[in-house]
């Protein structure tokens, strides 16, 4: 029942595996990887962070003051100014507009 039928072994697709599996005993560290690792793992990050950042203006003192509150903050979105519309509040102290 189902007999003769093991599996032949691939010399390179073995090769692949085990070295694979031992990648952290054999990685060097070299300018590529040095240049890779701050690409990827440092810049593209902090570019894609500030892109979604700027899209948000803080003004201190925008909107009104309520009575006994310090300086107000609004957060308003670029896409109003852009759209050439009046700004849209957001209010960072989570109270409505």
């Amino acid at each position: 029942m189902g007999g003769g039928m093991e599996a032949n072994k691939n010399r390179w697709v073995e090769e692949w595996g085990a070295s694979r599996e031992n990648l952290e005993l054999n990685f060097r560290w070299t300018r590529r990887n040095f240049a890779l690792v701050g690409i990827f793992g440092i810049a593209i990050p902090v570019l894609v962070y500030k892109g979604i950042v700027k899209e948000f203006i803080l003004i201190p003192g925008y909107g009104k003051k309520r009575e006994g509150e310090d300086e107000t903050a609004e957060q308003l979105h670029m896409q109003d100014e852009d759209a050439g519309r009046p700004y849209r509040k957001f209010w960072l102290s989570g109270r409505p507009s």
